[in-house]
């Protein structure tokens, strides 16, 4: 297969940027979209060319570090699956495929499709975590937790913190990511004793990083590769209340 890549090329977030265009030839179908990317930047580096810089790691699909917007979707045209995931199959031969770093002003650009997601670690840090000593692990069904909740909560932990969310949003908002890491939390009996406080330091974290307003127009949940719900949201609002209300 045989595809015309439009690639995002700048240099550092100080450089003004542009689309480069490159041939990517005799790609098996089979092939990830990373791969291809590794057999574009093997033929450039064998020209002495600056090869393209992206994120990745684990290629597993669990990382959130892959993060491309391909031909104006995050992630690429598949739902709910990461780039790395995506296969050339899922094209066709002879498309034309534009390649860009997510755009967001909390996502500064590094280089190339590379960009800057540490604003997510600072909410993390601001919250997403439980810092009770609970001290040794009970037994397995020493605290139950109904059954609805557990499934819930560990729906909302599946987000991987790729940022396809805020790449999607008109506003490049980052409540469905905040949502989740509130909600996987709020939702287990461990997490109620700081939830207040947790959730006013995370989103006024995430207010501070630069992320936009939430408008629900659901392009987040769409996106995402791991179909993080929008009912996440609605939790994170009335948790945000109540904080304000009692805490």
């Amino acid at each position: 297969m045989n595809f015309t890549l439009n690639v995002w090329r700048q240099k550092n977030g100080q450089s003004s940027g542009q689309f480069v265009t490159y041939q990517a030839k005799d790609i098996s179908p089979d092939a990830s979209f990373l791969e291809m990317l590794d057999v574009v930047n093997n033929e450039m580096e064998a020209k002495g060319e600056e090869p393209i810089a992206f994120d990745h790691d684990c290629r597993e699909g669990i990382c959130g570090t892959c993060g491309i917007a391909i031909n104006g979707r995050p992630h690429g045209p598949r739902n709910a699956v990461t780039t790395c995931q995506l296969y050339m199959r899922n094209f066709r031969d002879g498309d034309t495929l534009t390649l860009e770093p997510w755009r967001a002003q909390a996502f500064p650009v590094v280089r190339d499709l590379v960009v800057d997601r540490s604003a997510f670690d600072k909410i993390i840090q601001a919250g997403g975590f439980i810092s009770i000593n609970t001290g040794n692990a009970p037994d397995a069904n020493g605290l139950p937790v109904p059954k609805d909740d557990a499934e819930r909560a560990m729906d909302a932990a599946a987000c991987i913190g790729c940022g396809a969310c805020v790449a999607a949003c008109k506003n490049a908002s980052a409540m469905l990511f905040v949502s989740a890491k509130v909600s996987h939390l709020a939702l287990l009996p461990q997490g109620q004793p700081e939830s207040r406080k947790r959730v006013k330091s995370m989103v006024q974290t995430m207010d501070e990083a630069g992320f936009g307003n939430c408008t629900n127009t659901g392009a987040c949940e769409a996106e995402c590769p791991k179909s993080i719900s929008l009912d996440n949201i609605a939790r994170l609002n009335r948790e945000f209340l109540l904080s304000k209300l009692f805490g």
